[in-house]
């Protein structure tokens, strides 16, 4: 009897465990299949970044939170706009490199960052051509000349005679971004109406508009639409546009090559970029999306209200725009004698 218990005993010890083991395995690969139901679920779930390069506030931030909205809803995705503001776009193309290229991250800036900038400073943290990959374009701008609320003047000659009258001469013209179109444009402004026009850098559209609007600046250069919604409440006059045809956003302000400032025909542009190695699974469904987002009629509508052409680029199409506008700007920077700082 003594046997058949042990015995008895023995079974039912190397049982149990077995029977707890399975059970373990069981529940195991129950959670193991619960969280990777999650961590599908959080990938498919987490937001896709759109870097921009100014402050809250500016034009191109106003773009960007546009087109956010809308991609939203197009791509059944979380959208957020992260300004990373300073240096002319350059610290929000830092972090674009910095980035995970795994399609849920991109840069929408206008060609300053991408064009110029590589090629007015030295050692700006990226490379476009090494580090960045071209998504997609949708519009292309002008840049303006605009008075504030508080100068008298009405015109670019009003605007030059009372320079003169008032400061022999010698003016201050505000401009989003160092060693950026708008001061380059600045320098030429001044040397076609013999004029000593000094540029004043800020970090972005928004405060150098904020000084404008309290008459701390008396005149500015920057995108059109960075100056719109001001001109249309009338706190602000932009009295010319670059470019060779008048704008539709702006009829009756004529451009500069009207009034004898001709050259920069070759229109700034407006896209997208993503970090080098994202998929381009990845890049051709931000670029479908992006697509028909610019083609709804109230985006368009919204977008040519505040002074851009509005036209959708391909990856190919963007890239060849990018490229003819870095090559116009390098002949313009050798010929300025600007040196790289």
């Amino acid at each position: 009897m003594a046997q058949a218990h042990a015995s008895r005993c023995r079974q039912a010890i190397f049982k149990a465990p077995r029977r707890s083991f399975f059970a373990i395995i069981v529940r195991a690969a129950v959670l193991l299949g619960l969280l990777a139901g999650v961590a599908t679920s959080f990938a498919q779930s987490a937001p896709l970044k759109i870097l921009v390069g100014f402050p809250p506030g500016g034009g191109t931030d106003a773009i960007a939170r546009i087109l956010a909205e809308k991609l939203k809803d197009t791509m059944g995705l979380t959208v957020l706009v992260e300004n990373r503001a300073g240096a002319g776009g350059q610290i929000a193309a830092q972090a674009l490199k910095a980035a995970a290229p795994d399609g849920m991250t991109v840069f929408m800036t206008h060609d300053h960052t991408i064009s110029i900038l590589p090629q007015v400073v030295k050692g700006p943290g990226f490379d476009p051509a090494k580090d960045f990959v071209p998504v997609a374009g949708f519009a292309t701008f002008v840049n303006a000349f605009a008075v504030s609320g508080g100068t008298p003047a009405r015109s670019v000659a009003e605007y030059v005679n009372g320079v003169k009258a008032q400061g022999a001469g010698k003016g201050t013209v505000g401009v989003p971004a160092p060693a950026s179109t708008p001061e380059f444009l600045v320098k030429l402004i001044g040397q076609k109406y013999a004029l000593d026009l000094q540029a004043v850098p800020y970090r972005g559209s928004a405060p150098m508009m904020a000084d404008m609007l309290g008459n701390q600046i008396a005149a500015g250069v920057a995108s059109v639409p960075d100056f719109i919604e001001n001109h249309k409440a009338g706190k602000v006059r932009i009295v010319a546009v670059l470019g060779g045809t008048r704008q539709a956003a702006l009829p009756d302000v004529p451009t500069f090559g009207e009034l004898g400032l001709s050259g920069f025909d070759d229109l700034p542009y407006y896209g997208f970029f993503a970090p080098v190695g994202t998929p381009r699974a990845a890049i051709d469904k931000f670029s479908a999306a992006l697509a028909k987002v610019v083609a709804m009629p109230e985006v368009k509508e919204r977008l040519t209200g505040m002074g851009l052409t509005v036209g959708f680029m391909n990856q190919q199409q963007f890239a060849a725009r990018e490229a003819a506008y870095t090559k116009a700007w390098s002949g313009i920077i050798k010929t300025s004698g600007f040196v790289p700082q």
